[in-house]
């Protein structure tokens, strides 16, 4: 028998976790968590000061945030997936712990408890994104591509915000009282995500599933020669995406000698133009294809991004920066809606996290290699190498060949 709190029938009203709750829900929670970390990004040249660090030194900050997101990963993905019932009171555990990542940030004394800080809230973000992003695949499997951007447009709108905000409250507070600040509305939208999204992943009834069971899908995910295609594109996309947020706002503070306010605009700036576009690529993919979004888009990507070594000052930065963005961060909804595609909804989380883990651990040393670049060669060295990457996956997910595996909808 359905659950009539989740069971929808044509032409009878949307159920309460429909798109009134569910898709607002995590849109809100994925907004604290970008809030967090692209205010983090802002502050790197104030963190650089304080701790006296070489670029490479700030890149080992990114870095331990991509090891900590894909160690974590792949287990929990399997876990998220046995664990289905209980995605709202994970999903409000994630926010709290994340919570606890950002004061210990905010309260460091040294270098290696300010990479604990990080990797406290790395793991709980990228956590975080597989319930969230198996929920909204489970719920509206025929309009994937769009329900994911809409949770993407959350985590845009804290990547916009985010960065304005603290380069406008650093003149004000310093970095460490400004994250420590930053870590008490997580707490108390934990408690709101746990009762809100209570009923969240839960449809009709589905057979239950053994740990053993989930190991043996796991195992034969390892074994799908597309899913590693998908997961080396998705690696180069992160190596390139960490890699360009940890150059630039040290190039835009320590080479120009922008301010935090101008800093914050530009970062801001980078992630705004995706908000826009982002729901716009998701639901395009729906129509037309994957792959015919994400080609172009990883090709526009590298080009605005070598296009960086010849405006690199002044109002041309500025509006190369924005062009950058126009599909730096939409292309990632895509990506996960691709995972989906190809893994089915048993799957999903377990599908999700070995291609976000291997994805994320590909991506550790990508800041300590543009670092180097940087501090060695320039600038300019350290974007070519970031455009190289961009290049490699669009030639990587053009060869791609894509299968579907669809569901009926749970709710509409």
């Amino acid at each position: 028998m359905q659950n009539p709190e989740t069971a929808h029938q044509p032409g009878e009203p949307a159920p309460a976790l429909g798109a009134r709750i569910i898709i607002p829900g995590l849109a809100t929670g994925h907004v604290v968590f970008h809030w967090i970390v692209q205010s983090f990004v802002v502050a790197l040249p104030e963190i650089q000061q304080t701790f006296q660090l070489s670029t490479v030194g700030v890149g080992g900050i990114m870095s331990a945030r991509e090891l900590a997101s894909g160690l974590v990963a792949l287990p929990a993905g399997v876990v998220v997936d046995i664990l289905r019932r209980y995605w709202g009171p994970l999903l409000g555990a994630c926010l709290a712990v994340a919570a606890l990542g950002c004061l210990a940030m905010g309260v460091s004394p040294v270098y290696p408890l300010l990479l604990v800080g990080m990797g406290v809230v790395a793991i709980s973000h990228s956590i975080w994104h597989l319930p969230a992003s198996a929920s909204l695949s489970h719920h509206f499997p025929e309009r994937r591509g769009i329900a994911l951007s809409a949770h993407g447009v959350g985590g845009s709108v804290g990547d916009v915000v985010g960065p304005v905000a603290t380069g406008a409250l650093l003149a004000f507070l310093t970095w460490r009282e400004l994250l420590s600040v930053y870590a008490i509305v997580p707490f108390f939208l934990a408690a709101c995500a746990i009762w809100s999204l209570r009923n969240i992943g839960r449809g009709r009834d589905e057979p239950v599933v053994t740990l053993s069971e989930r190991v043996d899908a796991t195992g034969s995910l390892l074994k799908t020669p597309a899913l590693w295609v998908l997961t080396v594109v998705r690696g180069l996309r992160s190596m390139a995406l960490v890699a360009l947020v940890t150059i630039l706002p040290l190039y835009l503070g320590n080479d120009l000698d922008m301010g935090p306010a101008s800093r914050g605009f530009h970062i801001g700036m980078l992630i705004a133009v995706g908000l826009v576009a982002k729901p716009a690529a998701g639901a395009l993919s729906d129509q037309f294809g994957r792959k015919q979004l994400l080609v172009p888009g990883l090709v526009w990507s590298c080009l605005a991004t070598l296009a960086l070594t010849v405006f690199d000052t002044g109002i041309e930065l500025t509006i190369v920066i924005a062009l950058l963005g126009l599909f730096l961060y939409p292309d990632q909804p895509i990506l996960t809606a691709t995972v989906f595609d190809m893994v089915g909804r048993d799957v999903a989380s377990t599908g999700l996290g070995v291609v976000q883990s291997f994805a994320f651990l590909m991506s550790v040393a990508s800041p300590l290699i543009a670092g180097a670049l940087y501090e060695s060669f320039g600038f300019d060295a350290a974007i070519y190498y970031i455009g190289a990457l961009f290049a490699v996956a669009a030639v990587m997910f053009l060869a791609l060949p894509l299968t579907r595996k669809d569901a009926e909808p749970v709710v509409e």
